[in-house]
């Protein structure tokens, strides 16, 4: 019977170090990847808003070619 318990107790002493392991993994993964997003963001952020306010002036001139054909039609 004390033999089982050693068996039992030495397994689950095998998980405590791999279950440590984890809490400090994921946190510190975590913590890294919102580091890296953090950098991506303040170093691409003018390209990208330059490319943003490209892309709306050209809707909004899409917009109006609509509404100057609309225009057209109802002159006719």
């Amino acid at each position: 019977m004390s033999e089982l318990r050693a068996i039992s107790w030495a397994a689950g002493s095998e998980s405590a170090p791999l279950s440590a392991l984890i809490w400090w993994v994921i946190p510190l993964a975590a913590a890294l990847g919102a580091a890296v997003y953090v950098i991506w963001v303040t170093k691409f952020q003018k390209r990208y808003e330059n490319q943003t306010k490209r892309s709306v002036g050209r809707f909004k001139s899409f917009q109006n070619s609509f509404k100057s054909s609309d225009k057209e039609k109802e002159q006719s």
